[in-house]
């Protein structure tokens, strides 16, 4: 299987008490699907895997394998910087029934050379009988996944491809040049998605797809088919809004605009934040304007009160000012 199209890296939903929001989350699974998602990341950063429990990752990788129904793939995140932990973490991944693919970053803090990133993924994958995705993303790790290391992991079989986060399209280029057919390249940045897909990419793992599923999906098909005309229509329209996702780190923004929307809490971990009242100004502005398929229908379902405050766009909720629910969707006031 050759993971292709736009995969959701998903928010991890949490109820204001800290705990998860299992509902929530099973309802944004659901909603990813019925938009036409080609498959679903569950536990990578976007996921603010670092502050799940061990029984919570994989609580939250079973929701979603139990909700998805074998409609689209799963790759679930499992990431460590210790080697060992890593092969650990991706053995009990691979045994969840449900699970297709793993996806694994490189050991971040560590800062180990390119041999030492070429032996941790090496012994994942060797680890391990399903397909194994490489996450590079120097930005958070501080360790770039260069083009010959990757090229030089293409012949571990069940090395599938790579997430790109490096931002250097030059280097996405060479990997592109030098992977075997079968190997999937796929942009690690929304914005990023149509340069990486020219240069033989297949797709992206999306943060903005929380968002704009059927948008990014049908954004990333078209590119696939060559339909560039469509692919930049709607890319220069939501491009705005998948840069507010990361004005501050993300899934910060990611999930205070999910809450804007009615989908999820506004809740965050430690050391996540609530976002500052100018980037939610910004968000709030951006995402409002963005014409999202799909909201005329949020919006009559809506309660009364509801539908008279949603502005014209994305059907925002705003979030309640009263006392103590200043990060919740308001549903009264």
């Amino acid at each position: 299987m050759q993971l292709r199209g736009c995969g959701t890296a998903l928010v991890t939903p949490f109820h204001q008490d800290g705990s998860l929001d299992e509902q929530a989350l099973k309802n944004l699974v659901a909603w990813q699907i019925e938009s036409g998602i080609d498959f679903l990341v569950p536990c990578g950063t976007t996921g603010e895997t670092p502050t799940l429990s061990h029984d919570e990752w994989l609580r939250v990788i079973d929701i979603t394998v139990e909700t998805a129904a074998g409609r689209v793939p799963i790759v679930a995140g499992a990431t460590s910087n210790s080697t060992s932990d890593a092969v650990a973490k991706a053995k009990e991944a691979t045994e969840r029934p449900g699970v297709d693919t793993i996806l694994t970053a490189s050991p971040y803090y560590n800062k180990p050379t390119q041999e030492g990133q070429y032996q941790h993924f090496k012994a994942i994958a060797e680890a391990v009988s399903k397909p194994v995705i490489l996450y590079n993303v120097p930005g958070r790790t501080s360790a770039n996944l260069e083009p010959i290391t990757v090229a030089r992991l293409t012949e571990v079989p069940n090395i599938a491809g790579v997430k790109e986060a490096s931002g250097n399209l030059t280097q996405i280029a060479e990997i592109c040049n030098a992977a075997r057919p079968d190997f999937s390249v796929l942009s690690g940045d929304d914005a990023m998605t149509l340069p990486v897909i020219s240069l033989g990419g297949v797709g992206v793992i999306s943060v903005a797809s929380n968002e704009i599923p059927r948008e990014m999906a049908e954004m990333t098909r078209a590119a696939l088919a060559n339909d560039w005309a469509t692919a930049r229509q709607i890319f220069r329209k939501f491009l705005p809004l998948m840069q507010a996702n990361f004005i501050e780190s993300s899934p910060m923004p990611v999930k205070a605009v999910l809450a804007m929307m009615g989908r999820i809490e506004e809740t965050y971990r430690l050391p996540m934040v609530p976002v500052r009242r100018d980037t939610r100004s910004k968000l709030q502005k951006i995402a409002s304007a963005a014409p999202v398929a799909g909201n005329a229908a949020m919006e009559k379902g809506a309660p009364p009160a509801i539908r008279r405050i949603m502005p014209a766009g994305m059907g925002l909720i705003p979030l309640c000012q009263r006392p103590g629910k200043s990060r919740r969707p308001c549903r009264a006031c």
